[in-house]
């Protein structure tokens, strides 16, 4: 059955052993999306939409708005937003270094990664358990939740949890296990989607692109690769680290970021899908009309000029010298019960288990102790990931400003003295 609204001249998709309308739910390739008003005209004396054509209800001035979204009230929030924002799609793919041809063909825009995650299950994944995901944990926990709430399956390979090959890389701590899953795979045909995190989180480990190859050359495994890179600006060279150098080859590839973390933007809510053309129009397809609102959608485009990616570049650049100060600061407190980063530290935060007083071994409790005194006692919040596997005992502290990793220093050290 052809993909709706995708173009019938392009193809063949490679590689030859996946085939995406056997991976897409038959009610999804089958399905008709809602054509919305926007969808056909988006200029002139426009009353089709039902919208309120006397403009925004809120009065200007007025006290109650903060001076700094005054200017928000210029945009036509009366109006529905555009449903396809083809500027921000251009924008992001040559960001990326997509096609210029045909970049913003490769784009979805989500209402954040969460959206893209939710959606990947909804057209792949048949509810009711019999189809699956494969997640590879520690890892991001909304895999999980997802698959919960659309009721499909969980099949958990972990990552390498030892550290005697080191961190990182194809081999060491958090790599992914490429064998192990090709196993599962061989072992469960009903796996549809591959959920992996590079850098991961909480792991701060980058996957290396050869082990995500790996997976995509697979034979046997007939579905998608999704590799989350929410945090791949702070992993280096983006141009060698990410996976998008990899979607122009592999139609079973499906790569998510966000403008939440290297731009900034965590308050707007901004997910992108890299993907090539067939997967993009089924995800279009799917969405809610709607989905990305106009400030959403103007401050996204702000984002992406030239100045602004040169101040992002640039926070990057100072936000991986402290990390790599803040690395070297916490070794002072090794005396104290702070044991020495693990994973190859490629985000913008890191991860240190917390010893036994007196000992060398991860001390979860002792741990959970921390965390709350930090956050309750001291007003410094990190994470708590001890429960996760192969993190016992571990904190994760997210790289701050100057002032803040200093402020991290001092109270860590009054609370491991004291716990």
């Amino acid at each position: 059955m052809p993909i709706l609204g995708l173009s019938p001249s392009l193809g063949p998709f490679k590689p030859a052993h996946f085939d995406i309308e056997k991976v897409i739910r038959p009610n999804i390739l089958a399905l008709q999306p809602y054509r919305c008003a926007r969808d056909d005209y988006k200029e002139g004396i426009l009353l089709d939409a039902n919208e309120n054509a006397l403009g925004h209800s809120i009065s200007s001035p007025n006290d109650s708005l903060p001076s700094d979204l005054h200017s928000t009230l210029d945009l036509d929030l009366h109006r529905y937003p555009d449903p396809s924002h083809p500027a921000i799609k251009s924008r992001v793919a040559s960001l990326r270094g997509l096609p210029q041809s045909n970049g913003e063909d490769h784009v979805f825009l989500g209402v954040g990664s969460d959206e893209v995650i939710d959606l990947l299950m909804r057209v792949c994944v048949v509810p009711g358990g019999k189809e699956k995901i494969l997640t590879t944990p520690p890892t991001y926990g909304m895999y999980a939740v997802c698959a919960q709430v659309n009721d499909v399956g969980i099949v958990r390979v972990p990552l390498e949890l030892s550290g005697v090959k080191g961190e990182g890389g194809e081999k060491g701590r958090f790599s992914v296990r490429v064998d192990e899953i090709k196993k599962t795979i061989d072992s469960d045909p009903s796996i549809k989607l591959i959920f992996l995190c590079s850098p991961g989180n909480p792991t701060g480990t980058l996957i290396p692109l050869s082990s995500i190859r790996a997976l995509l050359d697979y034979e046997n495994f007939k579905g998608i690769v999704v590799v989350d890179e929410a945090y791949i600006d702070f992993s280096g060279d983006t141009a060698k680290t990410s996976a998008v150098s990899l979607v122009k080859d592999y139609a079973n590839l499906c790569v998510m970021q966000t403008l939440s973390k290297s731009f900034g933007l965590a308050a707007i809510r901004l997910g992108i899908a890299f993907a090539q053309p067939p997967l993009i129009q089924i995800l279009t397809n799917t969405k809610a009309p709607y989905n990305i609102s106009t400030p959403t959608a103007h401050l996204a485009l702000s984002a992406l000029s030239s100045s602004s990616v040169a101040s992002m570049e640039a926070k990057i650049q100072t936000l991986t010298s402290s990390r790599a100060s803040l690395l070297q600061s916490l070794t002072s407190l090794a005396h104290l019960g702070l044991g020495a980063s693990i994973g190859s530290n490629d985000a913008n935060f890191i991860m240190a288990p917390v010893l036994k007083k007196g000992g060398d071994e991860p001390d979860s409790g002792r741990a959970h102790r921390v965390y709350k005194a930090l956050a309750e006692e001291n007003g410094v919040v990190v994470r708590y990931r001890g429960n996760e596997p192969g993190c016992a005992g571990c904190l994760r502290i997210t790289v701050g400003s100057e002032a803040e990793n200093k402020t991290v220093l001092e109270k860590f050290e009054k609370v491991l003295e004291a716990i």
